[in-house]
């Protein structure tokens, strides 16, 4: 008698379905309470044709039966991944991103959209994760390369040298920030003397969809801005001073003096190196002047036509993403020539908290929507405010508000748990669970509280991986195997191997950033 193991592709466990010599017959054993704790789901390559067959066995059985779903009281506890997959595509295509964008960013604080999970919503929120995955991917950490701290690749191509020639945007500035702050164990610096920049490191970029991309899939036209955070190195937190400053003391315009963010993240926001062809101007500028540009040049591109602006980032890249768009909201750069409100989002994976809880109501007051992904075993987003925060009693808060190390995390939270998925190894590493591949993994597997993890895309858990010693022995995937050929070494004219030269003219800041920030008001070199 042959037995196949059901554990392995259906997703309620022990469930054993053997099958006699005479394949004509067949016997089901069912348990009276299936143990959901114990599900199990492998990938799409290894679970597709044996659960087609055992789902077909129990479909024929009970229509042999007479018996429906609901008259036996399975309901879903029985299907598939397949199964899940195939409804999860079925309500994405009834719920389309070009009809339901605005609620998908936020427009009802995603009331609905995560208990059970949506599956457009969590399409996009892989999508945009996957935008600030890429500024890890494209990010020189190498101290052995002139280039250290900038992009290898030039902002024309950066879409296509990722293999992300399909993503519908096209980068518009590259975005870069001094590295004369007190933040050591953020920065990535060259060890040569001859180097691209000995102040400035590569911070992110603001990216456009393009017309295809924006017409026939997103409903909009949209502005990405995605900063660069830390992969592994949690160092940078120790770094924090852990004081909160009022935004105007940086000449962020704000009305309200209690308003208040880390002093670190608000220095590399908005501090500048004159003497730096980069860095002159502070991240803050550039991001002000590129957005003010973009709007000005999509602003009511027909009557019909909608703009939205979208800012992620991972780890201290999601602490800059909720400042910028705060920035952006406060500056009322999302506003249309006719008044019309551009929506403001922000996506953020495992982002610390930013500010106190006046910035958090001046976020709301705004109508800033903030949507933060973590991993529940993630220290990052418990830092700063460990002992004051939003979790503490109200009183105690309304006492200690105050004070200089009182946090407070703004917008609505979206907690994914490691230890559910079956791909990935429950003990608690930091580094691990602050790994952005492999919270877009959980994404890609959640569907709800209680719910069983199934990865709905198919999305290659080989990606974990990629810069992390994540995924269990057994899948044998090679632990950090992304590698950047030769060091960047190439061969030139003559047969000889050098580093090519890199940074090109479009990398630069624009000419016409002058005269943006100039409209704007804000300071800015001669």
């Amino acid at each position: 008698m042959a037995t196949i193991p059901s554990h392995k592709h259906l997703l309620a466990t022990n469930h054993k379905i053997s099958l006699t010599g005479n394949t004509s017959f067949y016997k089901i054993n069912f348990p009276a309470k299936p143990r959901v704790t114990s599900t199990r789901a492998l990938s799409r390559t290894n679970e597709s044709s044996l659960s087609a067959v055992i789902s077909r066995l129990e479909r024929e059985r009970r229509e042999r039966q007479g018996l429906t779903d609901e008259a036996e009281g399975l309901g879903e506890r029985w299907m598939t991944a397949e199964d899940i997959r195939r409804r999860d595509k079925t309500s994405e295509e009834k719920g389309k991103l070009i009809d339901t964008w605005r609620k998908i960013q936020g427009e009802d604080d995603w009331a609905g959209l995560m208990e059970p999970m949506d599956p457009v919503l969590r399409s996009e929120l892989i999508r945009y994760g996957e935008m600030a995955q890429a500024c890890y991917d494209a990010f020189d950490f190498d101290p052995a390369s002139k280039y250290c701290g900038s992009s290898r690749f030039s902002r024309l191509e950066f879409f296509d040298s990722l293999g992300m020639s399909g993503s519908g945007y096209e980068v518009a500035r590259y975005l870069y920030a001094t590295s004369n702050i007190n933040l050591p164990n953020f920065f990535s610096k060259s060890r040569w003397s001859k180097v691209w920049s000995k102040n400035a490191n590569w911070m992110g970029y603001v990216a456009v969809s393009d017309d295809e991309t924006s017409r026939n899939r997103l409903g909009r036209r949209d502005i990405a801005i995605a900063w660069r955070g830390t992969v592994t190195k949690l160092e940078w937190i120790a770094d924090l001073k852990d004081y909160l400053k009022p935004v105007s003391e940086n000449k962020i315009r704000c009305p309200d003096p209690a308003v208040k963010v880390e002093s670190g993240f608000l220095d590399l926001y908005t501090d500048k190196d004159t003497s730096c062809k980069f860095a002159k101007f502070s991240a803050r500028e550039q991001i002000l002047a590129e957005v003010k540009r973009l709007v000005e040049t999509y602003d009511d591109e027909d009557e019909d036509s909608d703009l939205s602006i979208t800012v992620t980032g991972h780890s201290l890249g999601g602490a800059l993403a909720i400042l910028s768009a705060y920035d952006i909201a406060e500056m009322g750069l999302n506003r249309s020539k006719s008044g019309k409100v551009i929506p403001v989002t922000v996506l953020t994976y495992g982002g610390p908290r930013v500010g106190n809880v006046r910035f958090k109501e001046r976020m709301e007051e705004l109508g800033v929507k903030v949507m933060r992904v973590v991993n529940v075993h993630d220290m990052v987003p418990k830092s700063p405010g460990l002992f004051l925060n939003e979790s503490a009693p109200h009183a105690l808060m309304k006492i200690a508000e105050g004070l200089p190390w009182c946090y407070c995390h703004v917008g609505e939270e979206l907690a994914l748990d490691h230890q559910n998925s079956p791909f990935l190894k429950p003990s608690v590493d930091l580094s691990n669970a602050h790994n952005l591949e492999a919270t877009l993994h959980l994404l890609d597997g959640y569907h709800g509280k209680g719910e069983r993890f199934v990865l709905s895309s198919g999305r290659d858990h080989a990606l974990v991986n990629k810069a992390s010693d994540f995924l269990k022995e057994h899948l044998q995937i090679p632990p950090f195997w992304r590698q950047d050929a030769n060091k960047g070494m190439v061969r030139n004219s003559e047969g000889r191997w050098i580093q090519a030269e890199r940074l090109r003219s479009e990398d630069h800041h624009s000419p016409d950033i002058h005269h943006h920030l100039s409209q704007l008001r804000l300071d800015h070199p001669s």
